[in-house]
Parts: structure tokens; C-alpha cells; sequence
């Protein structure tokens, strides 16, 4: 059997970091190609090889992949909800053509497996807040959410006309330690720790009872590699899979803060963001991916805040 040699696109990312290193001790080092349009991080920095590329120039992407004997792709590379409102037009163009670059080259040399995340995004104020299900009312209002359920169907086509074995996640809020926040709107829950630890206070771009789905880096970056280690005949769902892990408000993870450092305050000053977090589901349904491939996260509230703190202190932020 030919080993897998993959491809990560976008690893300097706040998601391609972790995957990046999660695949390598995984696969081997010398097996996983870290790519981004970025200088390289410096977590991945002597790790494996890297290789600066374009997921919009198809060209040179189509030459790496046959240089390199890429067999999988992941494809992190993405402008994200808040950003992608300041300027929709280069958000819909990476967010799409770059999916379809992947995808045909996919096609093309008949790779073996390729994963693109989606998000809660894709949903809208008329899906359903609590438990919002697999199949669902799905009616997005932001560039980010609309390019994410257009590549679903992308996803869903190249799988059924061309047998492309393509996999994909509807990430909730990532939250994590090692790497910045890349735009989001759930990055509130990442900036409260730095400021917790440096200022003692925070400024909320949200209302404090403002509940979203959320997820600690080491819960997501299991749930992706599972996703893409499951059989393919046990896969029911080729447009994205719904994941759930917690669900807190900006209240909740203060008080949580709290319990850690007594002092610290938060005060609320809700912007633009605040429209794009009342669209979203503030629970997900994720019976599918359980069933499916036997999905199920370690991280509540209160472990992942342990975690996060003790891992910044040991940082020095």
C-alpha cells in the first residue's frame, strides 16, 4: 500500500496549526506537506516541510500536488464570517474558487480523500436556536455563511458525479491557545483569556446572554482526523456534518474566568458582530456524526477554561 502523503492548505491558520502537527505525529513528518499564502508559523517551524502556495493559483497547486505524490488534501484556507462582511466580493471568490481548484484537481488525479470545513454559519435566523438538526432550514445572511452551504453542495456534487471522497465538518466557534483568532465571530471567547490574564478586563463585541455553539481546539482537531479516518461506507452525510460540543454565553465563561481570577471584570459593547451571532443556532444537533462515526467531545466549560489559562500562564501569554 502507498502511503498517504497529504497536503494541508491554509496550515498557518488558527485550525491548520494543530491539524498540521496532530497529522504529522499521525502520518510522520515527512509525510505531511504544511502550505499557506503566510510566512510559516513558528509552532510548525522545523517540524516537516512547507511550501508557500496559493489555493487561487490552480496551476502551481495542480504541479504540487504531482511533485509531491499527494494522495489528501485539507484545505483550511478561508475568509471568515466577521472579515468576510468588510469586503464580501474577495470573500465569495477565495471561499469558491478555491474549494473548486481542490476539488478538480481531486477529480483530476483521482486523490483519495480530501476535507473542507464548513460552519455554523451556513445557518440563519430561521433555523431552529436549540439543537438545530442535520437537515434543517438553512438560510445565511452573511458571505461567509453563503459561500460555506454553496461549498456544501460543491462537496455533495463532486462526490456524487465524480466519486471525489470529500468530508467536511460544520465547525462551531474554535477555541484554542496556541494560534490568533483568524475573524471571527465567536473570537470573543478566545480574546477574554488574554485579557483576563493581562488586563483583568474585558470589553465584550456581544451581549452577555448571547449563546453560541462552541469547541476546544483539541475537540476539533479529533473530530476532523475521526472524520477522516471513518470507512466511507459508514458516511450517510456528503454535504457537512453537524458537531456539538458546548454551548456557553459570554456571561457564563466570565463567571468561569472568575472562578480562576477573582478580579477580573468583563463589560459589554455589542458592534456589528452582535447581528451575525443572533442568526446562529445557539445549540447543535450532532446525533448523525455520533451515529455515523462515533463522534463525541471531551471538553465542557470549566475543563477547557482550566486548560486555557494554565496553557497561556505557562506561555507567558
Amino acid at each position: 500500500m502507498t502511503k498517504d502523503k497529504i497536503l494541508v492548505i491554509g496550515a498557518s491558520g488558527q485550525i491548520g496549526v494543530e491539524l498540521t502537527l496532530a497529522l504529522r505525529k499521525l502520518y510522520g513528518n515527512s509525510n505531511v506537506v504544511a502550505s499557506d499564502l503566510r510566512e510559516e508559523n513558528e509552532l510548525l517551524k522545523g517540524s516537516g516541510p512547507y511550501v508557500s502556495l496559493d489555493v487561487m493559483n490552480k496551476e502551481m497547486l495542480h504541479v504540487q500536488v504531482i511533485r509531491q505524490n499527494i494522495t489528501q488534501i485539507y484545505l483550511l484556507a478561508a475568509i471568515l464570517s466577521a472579515t468576510g462582511e468588510k469586503n464580501p466580493g474577495l470573500a465569495w471568490h477565495l471561499n469558491m474558487q478555491g474549494l473548486l481548484n481542490v476539488l478538480d484537481i481531486a477529480r483530476e488525479e483521482k486523490l483519495k480523500k480530501v476535507y473542507w470545513p464548513s460552519s455554523i454559519a451556513v445557518f440563519g435566523p430561521t433555523s431552529p436556536k436549540i439543537n438545530c438538526p442535520q437537515q434543517t432550514i438553512i438560510e445565511p445572511i452573511t458571505v461567509y455563511g453563503i459561500s460555506k452551504y454553496a461549498g456544501e453542495f460543491w462537496c455533495n456534487y463532486y462526490h456524487q458525479r465524480f466519486g471525489v471522497d470529500v468530508r467536511s465538518i460544520r465547525y462551531p466557534g474554535l477555541i484554542s491557545y496556541k494560534s490568533a483568532p483568524g475573524g471571527g465571530t465567536t473570537d470573543y471567547a478566545i480574546e477574554i483569556f488574554h485579557e483576563a490574564l493581562e488586563n483583568k478586563q474585558y470589553k465584550c463585541f456581544l451581549k452577555e446572554d448571547t449563546y453560541l455553539p462552541m469547541m476546544y481546539m483539541p475537540d476539533a482537531i479529533s473530530a476532523t482526523i475521526g472524520l477522516m479516518e471513518a470507512p466511507a461506507d459508514k458516511l450517510t452525510v456528503h454535504t457537512s456534518y453537524n458537531i456539538s460540543a458546548i454551548s456557553f454565553s459570554p456571561k457564563e465563561i466570565a463567571a468561569e474566568i472568575k472562578k480562576h481570577i477573582p478580579d477580573f471584570k468583563i463589560t459589554y459593547a455589542p458592534d456589528y458582530r452582535q447581528k451575525i451571532a443572533d442568526s446562529w443556532p445557539q445549540s447543535i444537533d450532532d446525533s448523525v456524526a455520533k451515529k455515523d462515526w462515533g463522534w463525541k467531545p471531551e471538553y465542557n466549560l470549566s475543563l477547557m477554561t482550566e486548560d486555557m489559562l494554565a496553557n497561556l500562564n505557562n506561555k507567558g501569554q
